[in-house]
């Protein structure tokens, strides 16, 4: 592919996600991040002293989502996580 209808393609995408994806793009991150914090709270329920019903199936996705627990619970408004040696 030549390097001019290489460009000519890059700037058509462009144009397509500002004419159409820009319009609905912060709903569709609302979204993610409203489903995000759901599955979070899902996989923590047991550490914010709530017996989890599904925690058997979700063991695998702790590693996954341990990094990202921290910032979670101070978007959440807990500034210290209440349960010591789990974070913070």
């Amino acid at each position: 592919m030549s390097p001019g209808l290489r460009d000519l393609y890059r700037r058509m995408e462009e144009l397509h996600d500002e004419f159409f994806v820009s319009k609905w793009r912060s709903g569709l991150q609302r979204e993610a991040a409203r489903q995000q914090d759901a599955l979070m709270a899902m996989l923590f329920l047991e550490a914010l002293g709530i017996p989890n019903p599904a925690g058997y199936y979700t063991l695998e996705l702790y590693p996954e989502f341990v990094e990202e627990f921290h910032r979670w619970h101070q978007r959440m408004g807990m500034n210290r996580f209440p349960e010591p040696g789990f974070c913070c």
